[in-house]
């Protein structure tokens, strides 16, 4: 193995990969990559539950880059979890190459990453905050994180479950 790809993290679209990756499991970042924004959510070290968190001002790269390893740092995340926006039909588009190249950008902080399907994650996290009676705007405030928390939340049921 050379020694660039020793330094390099981790990247796959792989749960068992991921799952291995981190035999101990530990706290995990979920992130909801937009245009403007990046809403984020955090899980337990047990992967039971994920919680909605900030949603942050999308910039320059490094501008997210400081923002999310202060997070990474503070909460001594283990891994990363990216929704990855496919197609209806599976196949990947424009966001989806995007959040790939955003993934390789987040190698920088040296934790590994999973890039997952987010299909529905929008839809869902807005389901849920209508049903919790939160006004329009409220929702618009909110629904990055919320989705970000259901992308991290399918996640943990995958790699806790261990049924692969």
């Amino acid at each position: 193995m050379a020694a660039s790809e020793q330094l390099s993290p981790l990247i796959t679209e792989d749960a068992i990969a991921y799952r291995e990756a981190l035999p101990d499991g530990g706290v995990l970042l979920g992130l909801d990559l937009g245009t403007k924004t990046i809403g984020t959510a955090l899980c337990d070290a047990q992967w039971s539950f994920a919680t909605a968190a900030k949603t942050l001002p999308k910039g320059k790269f490094g501008r997210d880059k400081e923002a999310l390893g202060a997070i990474c740092q503070a909460r001594s995340v283990a891994g990363l979890v990216l929704g990855l926006p496919l197609n209806m039909d599976g196949s990947a588009g424009p966001r989806a190459q995007a959040s790939r190249s955003f993934a390789r950008n987040l190698a920088v902080l040296g934790l590994p990453v999973l890039l997952w399907d987010e299909r529905w994650s929008t839809t869902s996290a807005e389901r849920d905050l209508i049903a919790q009676d939160f006004s329009r705007a409220k929702r618009a405030e909110r629904i990055d994180s919320h989705a970000a928390a259901v992308i991290l939340q399918g996640a943990i049921d995958r790699l806790a479950g261990g049924v692969f």
